[in-house]
This record gives C-alpha cells, structure tokens and sequence, in this order.
C-alpha cells in the first residue's frame, strides 16, 4: 500500500476501497458514519490485506 492510499484511508476512507466492491464501500462507510476512526482502520486493514495477497 503506498502513501497515498494510506492517506486517503485516514482523509476519507470509503473513497480508499472503493476498487475492492461495493460490500466494503458499504461496509466501510457505516463504519465512518458510527465513528471516523473505526471506519479509517477499517480501510487501512482491507487495503493491507489485499496488497499482501
């Protein structure tokens, strides 16, 4: 994952998983709504694991 995903993941975390379908947008972004950071590790979590697969 380079930077800019990773950042994107802390500025606006569904934007980040947006190319991983639309179950994680969907997930992601009631995540962001319950609370930012819940939403933000979330992304970053998914992010990581699909770059290490």
């Amino acid at each position: 994952m380079g930077c800019g995903r990773a950042l994107l993941c802390i500025i606006f975390p569904p934007l980040a998983v947006l190319d991983r379908g639309c179950g994680t947008v969907v997930i992601v972004l009631a995540l962001t709504i319950a609370g930012w950071i819940p939403g933000a590790i979330a992304a970053l979590l998914i992010n990581y694991q699909a770059q290490n697969r």
